[in-house]
């Protein structure tokens, strides 16, 4: 029987990330445990950091300016995961951002072009993907697919983005939630229906508190 025959078809997650970002990755992993907890099917996009943060380097704390500056650290990562979805679609894209942010953020591995490589090749993704990184090849993919999440959220926020269908048919989209660690099991079924209750709210903007914590990965 198929889902929809079931009366169970799953509501589509679109989510937009970039690798490099360790929170966007805790959520990400929360909402993988979604998917097994709810009836939802989470659709990856990349985002990118650097492409937000073009307009205000001179904003930006030093470190983080090197990081986002064209060249920086945050763009190969980004570059390449939109070259392995463009040459091997959204499947591949799934398989190489699980791979990367293990060992960005799991593990701690430099953003190097070795470290990209090694997660290709256990996304069984060819080694030579890790060259886009170097180019701007696939740059106006990357802008257009950051484009459609930014816009979605507004300019105020990063990454993640996650945008799901509303009962009237539109998206609902937001930025986060920033948790950590990772909610497993009920407790991420109980942030998905709150943060979705919040969200469609119409009016409704932001909640926050602050970080006390940095991310606990694992």
């Amino acid at each position: 029987m198929s889902d929809n025959a079931a009366g169970t078809a799953k509501i589509p997650a679109d989510f937009w990330f970039d690798p490099s970002c360790p929170w966007a990755w805790l959520t990400s992993r929360w909402m993988l445990e979604v998917e097994k907890v709810r009836p939802v099917e989470v659709r990856w996009h990349v985002m990118s950091l650097g492409v937000l943060n073009e307009d205000k380097l001179d904003q930006l704390p030093e470190e983080y300016r090197e990081k986002n500056r064209p060249g920086g650290a945050v763009w190969a990562p980004v570059r390449v995961c939109v070259a392995a979805e463009q040459q091997h679609g959204p499947e591949a894209l799934a398989r190489l951002y699980t791979a990367l942010g293990t060992r960005f953020h799991n593990q701690g591995l430099p953003r190097t072009k070795e470290t990209i490589k090694a997660a290709l090749e256990e996304a069984g993704l060819p080694a030579e993907l890790a060259d886009a990184g170097d180019t701007d090849a696939y740059d106006k993919e990357l802008r257009a697919s950051h484009k459609a999440g930014i816009d979605l959220v507004g300019q105020e926020v990063g990454t993640p983005v996650i945008a799901v269908p509303g009962s009237d048919g539109t998206q609902i989209a937001f930025f986060g939630p920033v948790v950590t660690p990772a909610p497993k099991g009920e407790e991420a079924a109980k942030l998905w229906d709150g943060t979705l209750m919040v969200a469609s709210i119409p009016g409704f903007y932001e909640i926050k508190r602050t970080r006390t914590q940095g991310p606990v990965f694992g």
